[in-house]
């Protein structure tokens, strides 16, 4: 049987220039009192595009480090309570979001009402479509980014302008792409190749890899930019690639690629959208035999092994052809530290070891060491 969730997302607005008008209309949202939560590199465009439109705006919240630490977390929420906040615009990438996402949940928590969100993503991972959160424990001996999905976390109202991307740096934004379509191609961990994430999922791995296979090596995103090289509408194009690619969170179940992401960063300090440069490609090899036939929706390959390795090569190639790193050793990772990532995944992600297939632990410590 197959079923189709849906989450309490209230409206998504994209094109070109949309950013300030959408600011202006919050009330028309319910949006009221909102805090500001983001990060400094982005204070450019908060002040810019954002702050002189939101007329009742209560302040802003910047001390948001990557990963979601649970620290920051309660002090967002201080920072909400303090200023008497309503709702949440959350101005930036993955973190910021699920930061957002995050103190909304505590809010409801502790005084019985969720916070809602305004995503403005400033990357392609897709954060800002679903539910999902992750929040880095730091108060134990080893660090462990928990994973939480609460269906009223998910952000209100999204807003999606290539001007939110174009000034995110090189590498941060193609990676994220990447993560985007890492959130494709397992969000097919538990669906059918009929399943409406399936077929929307193909079409955001098209379209990722169509503008990335035609970016330009090493150039920054703004000078690509003006040299004519890129265009905004290419932007916009990855931005419409992400939101395919995630755009039914509540009806998947991701797979060991994230898995390992959570464990890398969270615990390891792994820059989050760098982990799926490194993982998916190999994981997609390693779990063909898992997805069987319904990864032939990406390339229409003959059989089920061949289309893994043939969007397996898709990744690999496009990662290095980026110059992101496709290696943990590339990111200064000590490989001494591979047992403990295996330990902590056997340990806290059971079903996604598994499908690995037979002598799956053993299969787990042979793919890290690949991912080294």
């Amino acid at each position: 049987m197959e079923k189709l969730d849906f989450l309490p997302q209230e409206k998504v607005i994209w094109g070109r220039q949309v950013l300030s008008d959408a600011m202006e209309s919050l009330g028309r949202y319910g949006i009221e009192k909102p805090i500001v939560f983001s990060v400094e590199p982005l204070n450019g465009i908060r002040r810019a595009s954002v702050e002189p439109y939101v007329m009742d705006a209560v302040g802003e919240f910047l001390d948001l480090p990557p990963h979601v630490p649970d620290f920051a977390v309660r002090l967002g929420l201080q920072a909400c309570e303090a200023s008497g906040a309503r709702s949440i615009i959350a101005l930036g990438g993955g973190s910021v979001l699920d930061a957002a996402k995050a103190v909304s949940h505590f809010h409801q928590v502790k005084h019985g009402s969720f916070l809602p969100v305004v995503a403005l993503p400033t990357t392609l991972s897709g954060s800002e479509f679903s539910h999902y959160f992750g929040v880095t424990e730091t108060l134990s001996s080893v660090k462990f980014k928990r994973s939480y999905a609460v269906r009223d976390t998910a952000p209100k109202l999204v807003v999606i302008d290539p001007e939110l991307v174009r000034g995110t740096p090189r590498a941060l934004l193609l990676s994220s792409a990447i993560k985007g379509i890492d959130h494709a191609v397992e969000g097919m961990r538990l669906v059918g190749a009929d399943h409406p994430h399936a077929i929307l999922a193909a079409s955001g791995v098209r379209r990722f890899l169509d503008v990335l296979n035609r970016w330009p090596a090493e150039i920054a995103t703004e000078e690509a930019l003006d040299a004519d090289i890129i265009s905004l509408d290419d932007l916009l194009q990855l931005q419409l690639a992400a939101w395919q690619s995630y755009f039914f969170p509540a009806s998947v179940v991701y797979g060991l690629s994230h898995r390992i992401g959570h464990i890398l960063g969270g615990t390891f300090g792994v820059p989050h959208s760098l982990t799926s440069c490194i993982t998916l490609a190999p994981v997609i090899s390693a779990c063909a035999a898992f997805y069987g036939e319904k990864l032939r929706i990406f390339n229409d390959a003959a059989s089920g092994v061949e289309a893994a390795t043939l969007l397996s090569g898709d990744v690999q190639t496009t990662v290095k052809r980026l110059g992101l790193p496709s290696r943990l050793r590339e990111v200064a990772f000590d490989r001494g530290s591979l047992s403990n990532v295996r330990d902590l995944l056997i340990e806290n992600y059971p079903k996604e070891v598994a499908d690995l297939g037979e002598d799956a632990e053993q299969k787990l410590a042979s793919l890290l060491e690949e991912l080294w």
